[in-house]
Formats: C-alpha cells, sequence, structure tokens
C-alpha cells in the first residue's frame, strides 16, 4: 500500500509540481477551446422572407438565395411538435446535458452485436450541431466533436432554444427546411394548426427527409407516422381517440404552394432589403394587412379585369389604408389573374410606379389657395380659351362656361379654370406644396412642368397620392381631438407616408406647432365637402351609377392619351387609391377614371364597415359675407350677399371684382358720362360685370345674364369701356405655323369676342385691310414668317390691336 502511494505522489509531483505552469497552460488551453468551440451565430444560413398578416396569417414569401424553403428562426415551437420530435428522436432530451449516456452505452452495444454503425445516439442537441456546422460522414472523431459542442450548447441555451434551433433548421425534403415551411408545404397551415397525425408526420421526417416525395415511400412514411403514435399511445402522451384519429390522417402528397396573398408587397421589400444600407437584414415582417380584406379585393379585381381586358387593359391596382393611423390594410400592386400563362404586365408594382397623374392633383391645388387665402370656396374662375405660347389646355369637351365657381371647376373637373388658379398660385409654390405633402416623384425644376402640372404634367405615385390624401384626412380628425384638450391643433407628423409594418405603427410623439401647418383644417374641410359632391355631367360619364350611400371625399383622374385612370376617395375610417391601365403604357379609348377606376373604388369601400364624415372644425370657420354671384369677399357694390365658413386667412382674398357701379341716364337705358351728363340727371347702379371674352361664352349658358347697357351715342367718346377681346391669338404671343411637305404655310384662325356680336368689326394686317365679320367674328390669316401687327375697328370706332410674332416649324 505504501508502495502505491508512493506511486501516486510521484506522479502528482511529476504533473502539479514539476510541470505545473505547463499543465496550467493546456488545461487554460482545453478551456479556452472548449468555452469557443461555438461560433458565435449557431446558424448563419439565408432565409426566406416571409410576409404575415397582422394577426400572423402567411401573406407570402420569397425562395432564400440557396433555393432552400427556409423560414427565419421562430422562437415558438407548437406543444404536439415537442412531444412528438422527443419522442422519436430523444426521449431523454429534458434530462440530459447534451449527450445522453444511456443513449451512447445501448449504441455501442447494437453497433457491436451489428457489426456495423447501425445507431449513432444522437441526441436533439447534437443534431443541432451537425445541421449548423454541416457536416456529412460519420467517424468517431466528428462524433466527439460534435458531443463536446453539444455540451457547450446547453450550457449558452436553455433547451426551448436549443428545440426552436432544431425545428427551424432541420430538413424536412426537398429543399424545404425548418418546421414553419413544412408546415406551410405540406398543409397549408401555421405549424400551431397542426393535427396529432400531421405533428406526428413531421416529427419523422428530418431522421429521413427523402421519404417525402409523390409516389415514393409513401407506405414506409405512413408505416413510421404510425409506429410514433402508438409509442405516444404507449407512454401516456396522447389518449387513444385522438391517436386512433390521427392514424386515419392521409400523408402529405405533392408540396402545396406557398399563399400568394401579397406578392407585390413581398418583391418591394424583398427588394428594400437588397438596397437597404443596414447590416441588420430582416426576413420575418409582420405587416399591418388583414388578409380577409386582402382576400375579398382579390376576388373583386379579379371580377373587374374580367369586364376591363376586353377593352385591351390588363392592369388593376389597389391600395386600402387607415385614415387615421396611416396603416395599409390592403396591398394590391396589380391584379393577378388565375390560370395565365400570358404576361401583361402584371408582375409591375403600380403602387409604386410614377404615372401621370390627370386631374388627381386639382383637389390639392384647390386646398392650397383656400389655406393661402388665394381664393374663397366658391369664387368665380374664367373658364375660357387659353393659348399660352404653345400651350393650349382644353376642357374634357372643349366647351367653356366663361366664368365658373372654383368649387364647381372643382366638382366637374374642368382644366381651364385649374390652369387658371394655378396661374395665380404660382408653379413654383405648387411644386413645393406638393413636395411637402409627400410626393417624392416631383423633382425637377417648376419651369419643366409649367401649366400642364395640374393637368397631368408630372408624375406620381398611388402609393404617394394615397399617403397625401391620408394625410389632409389624419389633420383634420388630428385638429378635432386636439381642440378638444386645449392644445395646439397641428402636428408636423400629421403629414406623413403611408406604412405596412406594425412595427411602424407606434403611436406618434405629441409635437405640435402653433404656426400653420401644410393645410389647416378648414381648407381641408371645405375641400372635402366639395369632393363630396363630386359629379361628371357631360363630361367623363354618368358617375351617379357608381354613387355610393356613404360619405366620400372623392377624385378622380384621367391622363392624356388615355393612359392612366385613377380614383381615391377618403372618409375618416379609410384612404383607398385604385390605378387601372396598361403597365405598358398603353392607352385605350374610353379608359377614364370615373368609368374604368371609380366602380372599382365604390366596390372596395362596400367591402368594409360602415363610415361616418368629418366634423367641421368649428373652432376655426369663420363666417365670412361674400357676393353671393361672384363668391368673393363682399365689395361696397355687392347687392346679394351670401356668407361662407373658412378659416381666418380667407380675409386676404380681394374683394369682389365683378360688382362695378354704372352711371345710367334718367330712362336707365344707355351708360354716361360727367364728360356728356349732368351729375345730378345720373341713376347709380350696381352691376355684375364680365370682361369681354368671359361674357361671350358666359351668356350662353346664362341667359339670365343681364349686359351691361351701351353708352350713349354722344357718351361713347373717352368711354373706358373695352368692348373688344382676343380669343386667339393672346399677347404677347409666338405663334408657330406649320409647313407642309410642298411648302406652303397653313393659316391661323384669329378669333375675337365682342360684347355686342352684332356689331360689324373691320380687319387689318399691318395696314393693309382684309375685310369685315358681323356675328361670328374670327378670320384666317397666312402671314408670312416675322413680326406683325393686327388691328381691329368695330363701327363705333372702338380699336384693338394685336402684335404678334410668326416662326416657322417644319412637320
Amino acid at each position: 500500500m505504501s508502495r502505491f502511494s508512493n506511486s501516486i505522489k510521484n506522479i502528482f509531483y511529476f504533473f502539479w509540481v514539476r510541470h505545473l505552469k505547463k499543465t496550467l497552460v493546456a488545461l487554460l488551453a482545453i478551456s479556452l477551446i472548449y468555452w469557443f468551440c461555438l461560433p458565435k451565430k449557431i446558424f448563419d444560413t439565408p432565409t426566406s422572407i416571409v410576409l404575415v398578416d397582422r394577426n400572423d396569417y402567411l401573406l407570402g414569401a420569397q425562395i432564400a438565395s440557396d433555393g432552400q424553403w427556409r423560414f427565419p428562426h421562430n422562437d415558438s415551437v407548437p406543444q404536439k411538435f415537442i412531444t412528438a420530435i422527443t419522442e422519436y428522436e430523444d426521449r431523454r432530451f429534458f434530462d440530459h446535458i447534451g449527450i445522453d449516456l444511456t443513449g451512447i452505452g445501448r449504441a455501442v452495444r447494437d453497433n457491436y452485436q451489428q457489426g456495423k454503425i447501425a445507431s449513432g445516439a444522437s441526441t436533439i442537441t447534437m443534431q443541432v450541431i451537425r445541421m449548423s456546422t454541416q457536416r456529412k460522414g460519420r467517424s468517431i472523431y466528428r462524433k466527439m466533436q460534435e458531443m463536446m459542442m453539444a455540451t457547450r450548447l446547453e450550457l449558452r441555451y436553455n433547451k426551448s432554444q436549443i428545440l426552436a434551433m432544431y425545428a427551424s433548421n432541420a430538413p424536412f425534403g426537398g429543399n424545404v427546411v425548418g418546421l414553419d415551411a413544412a408546415a406551410w408545404r405540406y398543409y397549408g397551415k401555421s405549424p400551431q394548426l397542426l393535427s396529432w397525425g400531421e405533428a406526428a408526420t413531421l416529427a419523422v421526417l428530418p431522421n429521413s427527409p427523402g421519404l417525402v416525395h409523390p409516389g415514393k415511400n409513401r407506405q414506409r412514411l405512413l408505416e413510421k407516422r404510425n409506429l410514433l403514435l402508438s409509442k405516444l399511445l404507449e407512454r401516456g402522451l396522447v389518449d387513444s381517440m385522438t391517436i386512433t384519429l390521427a392514424k386515419e390522417e392521409a400523408i402529405p402528397q405533392a408540396p402545396l404552394p406557398l399563399p400568394r396573398l401579397a406578392p407585390h408587397l413581398v418583391s418591394r421589400i424583398a427588394q428594400d432589403q437588397k438596397t437597404t444600407d443596414s447590416k441588420k437584414k430582416y426576413a420575418y415582417f409582420k405587416t399591418t394587412i388583414e388578409s380577409d380584406l386582402q382576400i375579398r379585393i382579390q376576388q373583386l379585381m379579379l371580377q373587374q379585369y374580367q369586364r376591363l381586358q376586353n377593352n385591351g387593359v390588363h392592369n388593376i391596382a389597389v391600395l386600402v389604408s387607415d385614415t387615421k393611423s396611416g396603416e395599409v390594410l390592403s396591398y394590391w400592386g396589380n391584379v393577378i389573374p388565375p390560370n395565365t400563362t400570358e404576361n401583361q404586365g402584371q408582375n409591375v408594382d403600380i403602387i409604386t410606379a410614377p404615372r401621370s397623374t390627370g386631374s388627381i392633383l386639382k383637389p390639392f391645388l384647390y386646398a392650397s389657395m383656400l389655406h393661402n387665402g388665394n381664393l374663397l370656396p366658391h369664387s368665380l374662375v374664367p373658364d375660357v380659351p387659353m393659348y399660352l405660347g404653345g400651350y393650349r389646355p382644353k376642357n374634357f369637351y372643349e366647351n367653356y362656361d366663361g366664368v365658373v365657381p372654383a368649387s364647381r371647376a372643382l366638382v366637374r373637373s374642368l382644366n381651364i379654370p385649374m390652369v387658371r388658379m394655378l396661374q395665380q398660385y404660382g408653379t413654383a409654390n405648387f411644386c413645393t406644396q406638393l413636395r411637402k405633402m409627400g410626393l417624392t416623384t416631383i423633382t425637377q425644376s417648376p419651369k419643366h412642368y409649367g401649366l400642364s402640372l395640374i393637368l397631368g404634367g408630372a408624375e406620381a405615385t398611388l402609393w404617394d397620392l394615397c399617403g397625401a390624401y391620408a394625410s389632409m384626412g389624419r389633420t383634420l380628425l388630428n385638429y378635432q381631438e386636439r381642440i378638444q384638450d386645449q392644445t395646439e391643433a397641428y402636428s408636423p407628423s400629421d403629414f406623413r407616408p403611408l406604412h405596412y409594418l406594425l412595427k411602424d405603427s407606434t403611436p406618434t410623439p405629441k409635437s405640435f406647432l402653433s404656426e400653420a401647418p401644410i393645410l389647416n383644417a378648414t381648407s381641408i374641410y371645405n375641400t372635402f365637402e366639395v369632393m363630396r359632391q363630386l359629379e361628371r355631367p357631360n363630361s367623363e360619364g354618368g358617375w351617379r351609377y357608381f354613387q355610393s350611400s356613404r360619405d366620400i371625399a372623392w377624385k378622380t383622374g384621367t391622363s392624356f392619351g388615355f393612359r392612366d385612370a385613377w380614383a381615391i376617395g377618403v372618409t375618416p375610417e379609410y384612404t383607398i387609391g385604385v390605378w387601372v391601365g396598361n403597365a405598358t403604357g398603353e392607352g385605350k379609348q374610353g379608359l377614364i377614371g370615373v368609368k374604368a377606376a371609380a366602380p372599382i373604388l365604390f366596390d372596395v369601400f362596400n367591402q368594409l364597415p360602415p363610415t361616418s364624415w368629418f366634423t367641421p372644425p368649428q373652432h376655426a370657420l369663420k363666417k365670412l359675407p361674400v357676393c353671393k354671384k361672384s363668391g368673393y369677399r363682399l365689395s361696397k357694390y355687392c347687392t346679394d350677399i351670401d356668407t361662407v365658413e373658412v378659416g381666418s386667412n380667407a380675409y386676404q382674398v380681394k374683394a369682389c371684382p365683378f360688382h362695378q357701379q354704372l352711371h345710367l341716364d334718367s330712362s336707365q337705358l344707355y351708360q354716361v358720362t360727367s364728360a356728356c351728363e349732368s351729375v345730378n340727371n345720373m341713376v347709380s347702379t350696381s352691376w355684375f360685370v364680365l370682361p369681354p371674352l368671359e361674357e361671350y361664352y358666359f351668356k350662353s349658358k346664362n341667359p339670365s345674364y343681364r349686359k351691361p347697357p351701351e353708352f350713349r351715342q354722344d357718351c361713347r367718346f373717352g368711354a373706358e369701356q373695352q368692348s373688344m377681346q382676343f380669343i386667339y391669338p393672346k399677347n404677347p404671343t409666338t405663334i408657330f405655323i406649320p409647313v407642309d411637305f410642298d411648302g406652303e404655310i397653313n393659316g391661323t384662325v384669329f378669333k375675337i369676342a365682342h360684347q355686342l356680336p352684332q356689331k360689324t368689326v373691320y380687319w387689318h394686317l399691318d395696314n393693309e385691310y382684309l375685310g369685315m365679320t358681323k356675328d361670328f367674328h374670327e378670320m384666317e390669316l397666312k402671314p408670312l414668317p416675322g413680326q406683325h401687327k393686327v388691328v381691329l375697328v368695330d363701327e363705333d370706332g372702338v380699336r384693338l390691336e394685336q402684335r404678334f410674332e410668326i416662326v416657322l416649324k417644319k412637320r
């Protein structure tokens, strides 16, 4: 005994005394190797981009870059799968430290008896290590390495986390990796909804993932599944009735296609992930989408597609959002016809594609002018032909009212009055305003767009437009709430883009402004009130066919060449945008907003719960007396008075320019002046007077219009009355004349308006008499290139001159 003790002491002395430092270094090295044997990130494989709705229902996914359907890591593993997988793969999983010594002993015995490797004794933890290292083949060295790393894994993570790693990365046959992808690919449902039969089937697959193939090894898979179910019954983990029913369930056939409820949103997010500068790339996105609504709108779009494709129109986009929060509830970047092999641009996400705006920007201009005090809701705006250099805007049917209330011009979507309004407001100011409102595509200079900006001369996206309209509604809603709380009425965050991720739906911090916002509540409310009456009499179709019982502020738009049809509607609850056309840009006759897009807009609203209407911002509305005929602020000559409720900026609008004081003779049949009549004999009266050009068109549609009386014969000399006005060309101007192929110069039709059309007008060009006109005052002139002057004199001696330049333009 003494000799044995001495031997032990010698060994101890050799290692711990004589070689103490080397021993400690070796132990330290082994400890460090053990401690750092695991990578910082256990799994670094690419994953699919996965979108779910606000209730975690799968909307769609994009395959991972390595061609695998591998959903992002999921910490939540269904209890049924946990029970099935631990019974099948690792019964003592919750008791061991990463290696199962009992299992190892059994494996050694079985392998020795069979003379080959029949059992590996791998625990679930060891399988996680094998999947993460992606090492193939078997050897004792690799097994020892896996065992060491498995124990280290158990020290770093708890059992639930290890099970989640296994479930998220186990192979389930073909290119299906992970429980989430497998549940959707084989059963078309979330893992949380798996039955016992389905959970057991998926539990046996990672052990032999090649089993699931159409027509291959079906019976073997069934036997393995049923054997596992029998074990669950034997151990009392599941009752006999449940097991009996589970065994009756069919095993999966060919993999199912994943849901495609938001294909364009999936592509949009995938593209954003590629272009983002952030090092942290997300793969799982919980959206604000409501899948039930998404499905209903898809069905509605398919019904409308059947109608539109007969006219050669193949693309529809619909965007539904919550007005108050800005959350996107439904996102369809394009219609996806089922069972079609012909691609008509359905892969294009129109929601983010810049398209010509048509008339859809007109409410923005109307609201901006109300906000700035440039306009009152019903102020008269000229509606007569315009010639601005080479630009000639037209109304839809090229008829004109002379003058029209601004509100009516918006209701009827008249082009000329809106161009006049933009001319007054300023293109530069409007470009700046549109950018503030969130239109990111307005990137060119104001000069680039010109006055055509209001008629579709710029491009915008359905995303930006719906965001701007929703921001208007949000501003109005938030104003009401803040006024009730006796706080400042406006916040800079009221105007913001829409969003489709729930993580972006956190409440916006309350930062209020005392100064005016982008648009104030009164201008928005008055604009929405006008939009609620929107119609298209005698122009774009019978809007009443699409009238809804709901109160909706809505607007349509049609781009030049019938390429884009728009319709956007706003209520306190929802903002909906619809676009119809061809992604290729091909126009189709009859593709106009009220006929193509408006029916879809109202059908979508009918898919939603009842809506309300905006509460008037009474705190900000002020009653302003106005001239009833002109809609302008009351002047001293206005006799017919009305009131409008407007914001404080409305007091900046000028007084009525149309009511004038006329001086008549005692018979009240003629106008007179102090030069020809005694002041004591004059009768002064208020009169609604339009300029000659406006009067020319106005009186044809308003028979009750009373023209001002003519000046008495002896009072015409020196009278300031201007009775003639050019319709074309306007002064100053350059006229571009096309030259035919044979070299002949085309003519230009000059046209004037006269307050008294029956008067004879004498025409002169460069001091040369050309002829006379009566009733219809127009004449074709063919002047040579260069500077010219046309002079017109009526029979009363009233003179009108116009200088112009002719420039030839080859065809």
